[in-house]
């Protein structure tokens, strides 16, 4: 008897991570993070640009800009960083979400509705598979993104040390 490596997979199609990956992977926003290093930044500078529409006005009632600049400056910086963080926080959990399906040996997933769940155990071959794209595709991005949260955290405190220094 010979032992055939096509497997009957009884997860419906949008709920196989495979294709939760590449849907993922082709989406307007979460392929944000697969950018080349130039795209990617120039993604998030827009972001914090925008954000700036909402977070100087708050910032200017704060602190007078004719009288407190470099407290309106980095109070705006600030406020505009928290929506930057959301947006990052957003991508990150995604991606991290799409490597927990895709590592997981077991896949939980609804027929018709969320009162019929089922699970099915992965064969070692889609298993192995499953594996090396987290390794060489979304581990990259998940560090990409957890550098981008670091980098934001010395921009936190760098502005927090310049403030008490005012």
């Amino acid at each position: 008897m010979v032992e055939s490596s096509v497997y009957i997979c009884p997860v419906p199609e949008e709920q196989q991570p495979i294709n939760e990956y590449q849907e993922l992977q082709e989406s307007w926003f979460f392929s944000w993070a697969t950018l080349e290093l130039f795209g990617y930044i120039r993604k998030l500078l827009w972001v914090w640009g925008l954000s700036l529409f909402i977070s100087t006005p708050v910032a200017a009632a704060s602190f007078a800009p004719q009288k407190y600049l470099l407290q309106f400056i980095l109070g705006a910086s600030a406020g505009a960083g928290v929506f930057l963080v959301l947006i990052l926080l957003r991508l990150y959990l995604g991606w991290s979400y799409i490597r927990n399906r895709l590592l997981q040996e077991t896949i939980f997933y609804e027929e018709s509705g969320w009162y019929d769940g089922q699970t099915w155990t992965k064969p070692p071959e889609i298993l192995a598979r499953d594996r090396l794209i987290v390794s060489y595709q979304i581990q990259p991005i998940l560090q990409r993104l957890k550098r981008t949260f670091a980098i934001l955290v010395l921009f936190v405190v760098g502005g927090g040390l310049i403030w008490n220094f005012l």
